[in-house]
């Protein structure tokens, strides 16, 4: 989202995947739609949708009981209790790329647990992206899932939260990070290029109950193919390209649901408060990098090298 944000992907003028204008962005973007809200960005902005820290001072109206507290801060922030409206961290008021942020005392939350602070930094933009899609789609024990881009950051989160609901997980992903997939709990994983339908007729797991989407583009049609009857589609994402091709046959004959997945109740980011306390859940950090090196940290996530999360560590505070 971090990068989406800062090449305009976000625009209706652009119809490309993200890792096309991810280094150079997009000549053609337009400023006037270029934020995710479909307004535009206000300058100057610090971006950064994910934060760990402690509290090291509250504004008028908040306990200073909470200073010293260790937080996660919720990265979708809502606007004035109205339902579907909300603003993000890094977009629409700044972010973690600091040594300091600001936020509402609502949406910073403290966590007790033995993680480390890295760890901690991976959950809140994709883990609760990745819980609201599963809340959303209703998502249950006897359910058969089927996760698209499971090696990211979004994925890894959604697989180990599909099953911590008890439900079976089929993962796609490139064939050098099955391994990986697998170790977080994917029942089965398949090549991301996989032809779906031969391949779960060959292991004979017959329909699919929901779809996580999280890429679209040119395999979004076979996504519908292997959902059942009244199956559920929920996509919070669209790397793989914005624009797909929509049999409505397909939607109204098997009685197909689809949720668009952006606005997050307060419910979803309690819930990842108490699977981290509980241990019901794994931070899955590929790398660390100085807050310095932001544009290296990028450019290795857009050539989706590593399974999991990048993050940012911000140079230590001065006493």
């Amino acid at each position: 989202t971090d990068i989406n944000t800062r090449i305009g992907w976000y625009s209706k003028s652009i119809d490309a995947a993200t890792a096309d204008g991810g280094a150079s962005g997009f000549g053609v973007a337009d400023n006037a739609d270029g934020g995710w809200t479909g307004a535009p960005l206000q300058f100057p902005r610090i971006q950064g949708a994910d934060i760990c820290g402690r509290i090291v001072a509250v504004g008028e109206g908040v306990s200073k009981n909470r200073i010293g507290e260790r937080v996660l801060v919720r990265s979708m922030m809502r606007v004035a209790e109205r339902e579907f409206e909300c603003i993000t961290l890094g977009s629409e008021r700044d972010g973690g790329f600091a040594q300091f942020a600001v936020a509402p005392a609502h949406d910073t939350l403290a966590v007790d647990c033995d993680w480390h602070d890295t760890e901690l930094a991976s959950i809140p933009c994709a883990y609760s992206t990745a819980e609201n899609l599963l809340q959303r789609a209703n998502v249950a024990a006897s359910d058969k899932v089927l996760v698209t881009g499971a090696s990211g950051g979004v994925g890894c989160a959604a697989v180990q939260l599909a099953k911590t609901r008890g439900a079976q997980v089929i993962a796609l992903a490139s064939s050098a990070k099955h391994d990986e997939v697998r170790a977080l709990g994917a029942d089965f994983v398949l090549d991301r290029n996989a032809d779906l339908v031969g391949d779960l007729g060959g292991i004979d797991i017959g329909a699919v109950d929901v779809v996580i989407d999280l890429v679209g583009g040119a395999g979004h049609a076979k996504l519908l193919d292997v959902l059942g009857k009244g199956g559920r589609y929920a996509v919070a994402g669209a790397i793989g390209g914005p624009l797909v091709q929509l049999d409505l046959r397909t939607l109204y004959l098997k009685d197909l649901s689809f949720f668009g997945c952006t606005y997050q109740p307060d419910s979803v980011f309690n819930n990842l408060i108490g699977y981290i306390e509980r241990g019901e859940i794994r931070a899955v950090v590929a790398r660390t990098y100085p807050l310095s090196e932001i544009a290296a940290a990028q450019t290795d996530f857009l050539a989706k090298k590593y399974t999991g999360k990048l993050v940012l560590v911000p140079p230590p505070v001065e006493a």
